[in-house]
């Protein structure tokens, strides 16, 4: 979703541009499930990858030396003048260090996002990236205040947008209704999206299944859509009798889960690009965190940061289905134009 525009910007600056950017599209392969990615590839029209290091799972350590590893194999055969790194993911931080160590520029898409919890891999990646990196392109101005935090001089902070509102926006006439939306004969605005995959929130059993239970209580009848990741799938089938207003599906292809998100009544998650994408669509999120990396998306948006704190997800039900949601509005340049920024300041660099 971050990277898919960027690609579409870039051809479209080459088209018209006396020295085009060229580029090789490199897939480190830690996202590997069909869903999670080669459907993605498909739905965002993003070309085949030049090369798939073909990393697969394993622990952080195994995951990030893999990536490390091969990538330092494909920068020799391919030298390059900058690597372009999105996001916060153990590739991201793998990237960000080949290149550093082989003196290659960093450009960091999504600098500057802080939890502020250091118990998140993702802060981790991201701290580690924002220090090493060279440019970086940030969503919010917030974003750009912590860079300098870290010593970034405000040459090298570029306030462009959000990638990920590119593409949403790009999509938002092609969604497809999935086919557990038509089976179970569910209608806009009369259900619920959940998505779990945080370690807080799905490796404890018990903890997993009171949320479940909890959560179908307070739908009211209403049902709740679960497209569940592959990490939470082995959680689940530990679980007998899960409520049977809850109804899990695989992993959802782009297209299908954006159509999920902006139909829903409301979604609950974890995940941190969906508090963006429901902060554009307007649609109330409940946030089951206990802090996030973008704070815009509560002080401007839509979503509310409810931790595992009972009273304050209970009260938060009660005002969606009474239709009592908080007004938000959009953060500034979430404009659908953030790659076209990103290029431009691509094309004076190189």
């Amino acid at each position: 979703m971050k990277i898919a525009p960027i690609i579409a910007a870039i051809n479209r600056h080459n088209n018209k541009a006396v020295n085009p950017i060229q580029f090789r599209l490199v897939h480190t392969g830690q996202h590997y499930n069909a869903n999670l990615s080669d459907s993605f590839f498909k739905d965002l029209d993003i070309p085949e990858p030049d090369v798939n290091l073909e990393v697969g799972s394993g622990t952080h350590a195994v995951q990030t030396a893999a990536i490390m590893v091969k990538l330092e194999q494909e920068l020799l055969k391919n030298p390059t003048d900058l690597v372009l790194v999105v996001g916060d993911v153990n590739s991201t931080m793998a990237a960000t260090l080949v290149a550093k160590k082989m003196n290659v520029k960093v450009a960091h898409i999504e600098a500057g996002l802080r939890s502020y919890d250091m118990t998140m891999p993702e802060e981790i990646n991201r701290l580690v990236t924002d220090v090493l990196a060279d440019y970086f392109f940030t969503t919010t101005v917030e974003a750009g205040e912590n860079l300098k935090k870290l010593s970034a001089t405000i040459d090298r902070i570029y306030f462009v947008g959000n990638t990920m509102i590119d593409s949403l926006q790009a999509n938002l006439g092609r969604l497809i209704s999935p086919q557990v939306f038509m089976k179970n004969d569910i209608k806009d605005k009369d259900y619920f999206l959940l998505t779990l995959h945080r370690p807080s929130n799905v490796d404890d059993i018990d903890k997993l299944d009171d949320m479940l239970r909890f959560l179908a209580d307070l739908a009211n009848g209403k049902t709740i859509i679960f497209p569940v990741h592959p990490r939470t799938q082995s959680k689940l089938e530990g679980l007998p009798d899960l409520p049977k207003n809850i109804i899990f599906t695989d992993p959802l292809p782009y297209l299908e889960f954006i159509y999920l998100v902006k139909n829903a009544l409301a979604v609950v998650t974890d995940s941190g690009g969906i508090q963006e994408e429901t902060t554009y669509l307007k649609i109330p999120c409940l946030t089951l965190r206990e802090n996030t990396e973008r704070p815009e998306t509560i002080s401007i948006g839509s979503n509310l940061l409810l931790g595992f704190d009972k009273g304050k997800i209970k009260k938060a039900f009660e005002n969606i289905l009474s239709g009592n949601w908080k007004k938000s509005s959009i953060p500034d340049l979430w404009d659908g134009k953030a790659a076209e920024r990103i290029v431009k300041v691509l094309a004076q660099k190189l």
